[in-house]
């Protein structure tokens, strides 16, 4: 993320440590119990049963998991949605410092439109239906929608510092990171209608994810190197942590495919944290590179894509062995941001932050296929359509 020229406030840290530990205690006799004369009992005792944890339900109108073991299943090569099936084929880039979105077509590997918008785009989001593309004006303090059928864009919604946007895995609410603001703003959808804000005290709040009942979500906050976890049905900061690193700027989040691990890419601390997500403890960090940056599971969802931005590289993490196992450096370096992955999932796409171009990355050898220049400072960018049920946002979280 760029600094911005938006004035902020001061605010304390605060570190919210809730929860509430109830112990039913059954068939446990005290002191005073046991001075008591009992009465002889001359029936056998029942066995007894035991005793299960309930699983918590998921999040309620959210459509149900296809597979457990990966929440990742709808998102094979080539399922694309049938409200989505008939949209060209594009890879939409916002231009922070041009106030364009630069349009691409994968096929040519050519720019074939810019399109102006607000100030200082950071983010081209899918909708939660997956019809509509809403460009993040920050500065300008709107969204901008554009069709995706068509490529023209739509109505200009105000909506004060719209850094990234979100939606709730049952699709009833949008939330917008209100960066500078320090706020999450629960919104309408559809009309972006303000329903609830939710001040923060932490710095930055930027990127985020859901847990795979989507009754949570956990956000990155940038400039002062927190994580927050945040009940969604009931729009509550439930959860702050300090990371163990001073000077941590954390970015992208990412579930694993299990949903049983977070991964958070830190650009100063040139690695991403690996956090249980339920407990929420103290994450542990697993170096990558210079500037990781941006996270994205691969179609099969085996591998996850990391970008280096400090170092123009890619590293690749294997889930089911849990480790890092390849390094994709760009010829002639780069800065390798915010992208994602083609419907098919050959072709990896990155914005250039500070070079003014897109990267295309064959996934299966690393190799640069393209790098198309494009307007000052790409950002967020959204390769669309892609495969998936519904948007959970940011550049493209499909379920």
């Amino acid at each position: 993320m760029l600094p911005t020229t938006r004035p902020t406030t001061t605010a304390g840290t605060a570190v919210l440590l809730g929860g509430l530990l109830v112990a039913a205690l059954a068939g446990c006799a005290g002191p005073a119990d046991q001075d008591r004369p009992r009465a002889r009992n001359t029936e056998a005792a029942a066995p007894a049963k035991p005793v299960r944890a309930a699983t918590p339900p998921a999040l309620p109108g959210m459509p149900p998991v296809l597979d457990p073991k990966d929440i990742y299943a709808a998102d094979r090569p080539g399922r694309l949605a049938p409200a989505v099936r008939n949209f060209p084929p594009r890879v939409y880039v916002p231009n922070t410092s041009s106030n364009t979105v630069s349009v691409i077509d994968p096929k040519t590997y050519k720019v074939i439109e810019t399109i102006p918008v607000g100030n200082q785009p950071q983010h081209v989001v899918p909708s939660w239906d997956m019809k509509t593309l809403w460009v993040n004006n920050d500065l300008g303090d709107s969204l901008t929608a554009i069709d995706p059928a068509t490529g023209r864009t739509g109505r200009t919604v105000e909506v004060s510092d719209p850094y990234n946007l979100y939606f709730t895995p049952n699709g009833k609410y949008a939330v917008v990171m209100a960066s500078m603001d320090r706020e999450l703003v629960f919104r309408d959808p559809r009309t972006m209608d303000r329903v609830k804000t939710v001040p923060v005290t932490c710095a930055g709040v930027n990127h985020a994810d859901f847990s795979a009942d989507g009754r949570y979500f956990i956000v990155s906050c940038e400039f002062s190197g927190e994580l927050l976890k945040v009940d969604t049905e009931r729009m509550k900061v439930v959860g702050q942590r300090k990371l163990p690193r001073a000077g941590a700027m954390p970015q992208d989040v990412k579930l694993s495919p299990d949903g049983k691990t977070f991964y958070i890419a830190d650009m100063m601390a040139h690695g991403m944290w690996v956090l249980d997500g339920e407990k929420f403890t103290a994450p542990k960090l697993l170096p990558t590179g210079k500037g990781c940056h941006g996270l994205y599971v691969s179609r099969d969802s085996r591998e996850m894509y990391i970008s280096n931005r400090g170092e123009g590289s890619v590293s690749v993490f294997d889930f089911a062995r849990n480790r890092l196992t390849k390094k994709w450096h760009l010829p002639d370096g780069g800065s390798p941001d915010m992208g994602g992955v083609s419907a098919d999932g050959k072709v990896l796409w990155l914005s250039g932050r500070y070079d003014a171009e897109v990267y295309a990355i064959d996934t299966g050898s690393g190799k640069q296929l393209a790098r198309i220049p494009v307007g000052g400072g790409p950002h967020g960018l959204a390769v669309y359509p892609q495969p998936g049920r519904y948007s959970l946002g940011h550049t493209g979280i499909f379920r």
